[in-house]
Order: structure tokens, then C-alpha cells, then sequence
């Protein structure tokens, strides 16, 4: 049963506890509010304001499991705070570990302070869980695919798009560092996890795979630099440097150039693109 009192209470706190620097809002000038504004927490939820509020006033429907992980992701809430707010609001909390997509506010906090460069949380398969606007520009909305696509390594055996950001000439160690990669993980979760079901899947519909699969390598990894063909800046040399949350097993990814270089002067320019992409622009 939903704890309609409590849920409101919880909710009222940890907004009022949170300051705009702590999530990556600006604070702003004449601001009087005590933490967060309602709009502001709701915005984080990708929720509408109405219908928060009436969560903090005891109303409104039974939110579902999907709209509580969002506010607990919104709220920057730790595993605990996360799970006593889904039995708040009446459910079970997800499962903890390497398949929970609940990203921890220690990475998010730093993530969030990441604005002018491309980076992403990914979780050990590859799967885009959040993107600053630089790391869009470079990459794509790698948070917008599905199913099974939502893994960078199967799009990278499924989908010819997926490759087109690379040099045809790195292909072939790409490959090898997904196959390895995944070989090491359904080594590490067990033949029923959600990696050996990508693996199974793949190896119908993916000759290549099969042929690296088969080879069974481990602990391929890429080089120091990553190279990327852009659709608008070109060619880009990038370092990718990595933070690992090992309770979570998920990775922020951040893409660096050698200041003076050329790329350097490219990742301003998208630097640029990703903030005017999500500015509205005037018609």
C-alpha cells in the first residue's frame, strides 16, 4: 500500500535539501526558496510540475515503478534512499548490482559538472544511461535506442550506422574489443544473464561475431586515442578516460583532447553545437 503521508514528507525533504549546484542547475539571482523549486525537481523527473506537486500534497494516481526510479534518479538519491522511496510509494525496490540503472550522486555529481565536455555513463554493456550535450554532439542520443540496441557493442555488429563514426581502417580492433568484451562479462554474470542473452543473440546474426566469439580473447582494449570521423568537425583524436562505480558497474566516460591540437579546437566547436542544441532557438 502506498504511504501517501510519507511518500509526501520524503519528497518535501530531499527537495528542500538540495541546492540547484548539487544537481547542475544554476543558482540564479533573488532566489528565496529553500533547496529546490517544485518545477526545477520536476524538470530533473522529466515529470510535469502539476503532477509532482500533488505528490508532495498526498494526491494524485499511484505513480508507477518507472515514474519512482525517475524521481529517485532526479532527486539524486543513494541506493537506500532510493529503495525506501519505492516502498513508500507501495512497490518493491529493483535489484541492486550490475543490472540496476540507478546511477549513484557521487558519479552523477561529478557528471553534472561536466558541461563543456563529451562525456556519458554507461553501464557494462554499453548502454547509454546519460549523455552531456557535448557528448551528443559527438556521438549521437545514444539514450534513445531499445531492446537489445540499447547496447553500444550489439549496434556495433547489427547496425552499419554504428560504425560510421569510426575510421573503416579501426573497425576490425573495434570488433574484437566488443567481442572480448562481452565474453568477459557473461564470464562474470553467468550463462542466464542479460550479457549471455546479448551474446546468443548476436551469434545468429552476426558472422563476424561468431568468427571473434569463437576466438574467445579476453581484456582486448582500445588504444590510447580514439579516433572519430564527425558528420559536421571531421576527423577527431580523442582520449577517453574512464571512472568506474564498482557497486553499480557503471562507467563514466570522458572524451579529452591535447590542448593546442586540432581536435582540441574541434571539441570547442561541438562544445558550441551541444549547447545551442538544447537552447531553444528563435523562430
Amino acid at each position: 500500500m502506498i504511504d501517501r503521508r510519507g511518500l509526501a514528507e520524503f519528497l518535501r525533504n530531499r527537495r528542500e535539501s538540495l541546492q540547484p549546484e548539487d544537481v547542475g542547475l544554476p543558482r540564479g539571482q533573488r532566489r528565496r526558496t529553500a533547496g529546490l523549486r517544485r518545477e526545477e525537481v520536476a524538470a530533473l523527473c522529466h515529470l510535469s510540475t502539476d503532477y509532482y506537486s500533488r505528490l508532495e500534497r498526498e494526491r494524485g494516481p499511484h505513480p508507477s515503478e518507472r515514474l519512482i526510479a525517475s524521481i529517485a534518479q532526479g532527486l539524486h538519491l543513494s541506493l537506500d534512499q532510493r529503495d525506501h522511496l519505492f516502498r513508500l510509494a507501495g512497490h518493491n525496490p529493483p535489484p541492486r548490482g550490475a543490472t540496476s540503472e540507478h546511477i549513484s550522486p557521487g558519479l552523477l555529481r561529478i557528471f553534472d559538472r561536466l558541461t563543456d565536455s563529451p562525456a556519458e555513463i554507461v553501464t557494462e554493456l554499453g548502454e547509454s544511461l546519460r549523455q552531456t550535450p557535448p557528448g551528443v554532439a559527438l556521438t549521437g542520443d545514444n539514450t534513445r535506442f531499445t531492446g537489445p540496441a540499447r547496447s553500444l557493442g550489439y549496434r556495433w555488429f547489427t547496425d552499419p550506422a554504428a560504425r560510421a563514426l569510426h575510421p573503416p581502417e579501426d573497425h576490425a580492433h573495434h570488433s574484437r574489443v566488443y567481442a572480448s568484451g562481452l565474453r568477459k562479462i557473461v564470464t562474470l554474470r553467468g550463462p542466464g544473464s542479460r550479457a549471455a542473452q546479448l551474446a546468443e543473440l548476436l551469434l545468429p546474426r552476426s558472422e563476424e561475431f561468431r568468427t571473434l566469439w569463437n576466438d574467445h580473447e579476453v581484456s582486448v582494449g582500445f588504444e590510447e586515442a580514439k579516433r572519430f570521423v564527425h558528420p559536421e568537425v571531421g576527423d577527431l583524436e580523442l582520449a577517453c578516460q574512464s571512472l568506474i562505480d564498482p557497486s553499480q558497474s557503471h562507467i563514466l566516460l570522458v572524451y579529452t583532447a591535447v590542448p593546442g591540437s586540432e581536435s582540441y579546437e574541434k571539441l570547442q566547436l561541438l562544445s558550441v553545437i551541444g549547447a545551442q542544441a538544447v537552447v531553444p532557438q528563435p523562430s
